[in-house]
C-alpha cells in the first residue's frame, strides 16, 4: 500500500505523486462520497490518497481519500444538485481577476470569496493585465482595490506580459500549496509560465469579438516551482454556483456584513426585509458597499437550500 498526493486528474484517470517522487497513474476503486456531497469528481487535485498496485497491471487503484483540511467547491454547471470540487488541501487561493479583456464581475468575485470563506481558505486577489487598462479602467481598478482591501482581502497587481510584480507574486506563493482560479482568458497559465518558464503551459489570446477567453487548461493539474510552491492550475470558470452551505449562514461569509450584523435587533435577521437591521443601515450610510450588499441579496434570492451543507 502506498500513499501520495493527486497532482492531475483527467476524469477517470488520476496521477498520484508518492513521497519518493514516483508518479503513478490510477483509477478509483469503488465510489467515494465526501461529507455526504454528491460530486462530479470524487477525486480532486490536492487530495492525499492511499493506493495499491496489483502485480502485472500498469496502473494503481485509489482505495482511500484521506480527510481534507479544506476545498474549493462550486455547483456543477450541467447537474444542479451536484458539486464540482476544484481543488483540496489548499494553503491559499489566488483569484485571477481582469476588469477588462475579459471582464470579471464583482458578483463572480464575491461568489468565489464566500465559498473560500466557508472553508477558511485565505484568498489573494490578483489583478492581472494592468498594462493594457485605459485611464477609466485604471480608476475602476483603484475603486475595486479600495473596496476589497477595506474588507481585509490581500491583493496584488500584475502583468504577465511586462513581468510586472511577477517576482512579488512568486515570493507570495513560496512554500505553499496554492490554487489559481478565474475566468478563461484572465492569464492564469501565463502567470504560471512567467514564474516558471520551463513549464511552458499552453495559453491563448482572448477573443476580440466576444472579449472572452478560450479554455486552454482543460483539466486541473499541480505544478511544483523551484521555491517550494505547488500551484494548482485550473480550467477557466465561466460561472461560480454557490453550493454546500445554508442560506441562513451566507452572511457569515461576507466579513463586513457579519461584523455589523451583531448590532441587528433580531438574532436571526436575514438582512433582507427585517426592521432595525444594522446591516441595511450600514449600507445606507456607505459603511457597507452597495455592490457587495446587492450581490448578497442576489445570492439570497436563489433557490439554494438543497445545495447547502450543515453549518459548522
Amino acid at each position: 500500500m502506498k500513499s501520495g498526493i493527486v497532482i492531475k486528474t483527467t476524469g477517470s484517470w488520476h496521477t498520484v505523486k508518492t513521497g519518493n517522487k514516483e508518479l503513478i497513474t490510477c483509477k478509483i476503486k469503488g465510489k467515494f462520497r465526501i461529507n455526504g456531497l454528491v460530486t462530479t469528481n470524487p477525486i480532486a487535485v490536492g487530495d492525499i490518497v492511499s493506493l495499491k498496485l496489483n502485480p502485472g497491471e500498469e496502473f494503481g487503484l485509489i482505495t482511500k481519500i484521506h480527510p481534507r483540511k479544506n476545498y474549493i467547491i462550486r455547483k456543477s454547471i450541467k447537474l444542479s444538485k451536484q458539486a464540482h470540487v476544484i481543488a483540496s488541501n489548499i494553503d491559499r487561493a489566488f483569484l485571477i481577476v481582469t476588469l477588462a479583456h475579459p471582464e470579471t464581475s464583482t458578483m463572480f468575485i464575491d461568489r468565489y470569496l464566500i465559498s473560500a470563506e466557508a472553508y477558511r481558505i485565505p484568498v489573494t486577489l490578483v489583478f492581472n493585465k494592468t498594462d493594457i487598462y485605459t485611464t477609466d479602467e485604471k480608476k475602476y481598478l483603484e475603486a475595486i482595490i479600495r473596496l476589497y482591501t477595506s474588507i481585509g482581502y490581500q491583493y496584488i497587481e500584475t502583468s504577465a506580459k511586462t513581468k510586472y510584480n511577477i517576482g512579488v507574486l512568486k515570493e507570495k506563493i513560496a512554500g505553499q500549496i496554492v490554487v489559481f482560479s478565474g475566468h478563461s482568458g484572465v492569464g492564469k497559465s501565463t502567470l504560471v509560465n512567467a514564474m516558471a518558464p520551463n513549464l511552458n503551459l499552453k495559453t491563448a489570446i482572448v477573443s476580440e469579438a466576444h472579449k472572452t477567453g478560450k479554455h486552454t487548461t482543460t483539466y486541473t493539474e499541480m505544478f511544483e516551482l523551484d521555491n517550494g510552491a505547488f500551484i494548482i492550475d485550473t480550467p477557466g470558470i465561466k460561472g461560480f454556483g454557490i453550493i454546500d452551505m445554508y442560506k441562513e449562514e451566507i452572511f457569515h461569509f461576507f466579513p463586513e456584513i457579519f461584523k455589523i450584523s451583531k448590532a441587528c435587533k433580531y438574532h436571526n435577521c436575514t438582512h433582507v426585509h427585517e426592521p432595525d437591521c444594522a446591516v441595511k443601515k450600514a449600507v445606507e450610510e456607505h459603511k457597507i458597499s452597495l455592490s457587495r450588499y446587492q450581490n448578497y441579496l442576489s445570492i439570497m434570492e436563489e433557490d439554494v437550500d438543497e445545495k447547502y451543507r450543515k453549518p459548522f
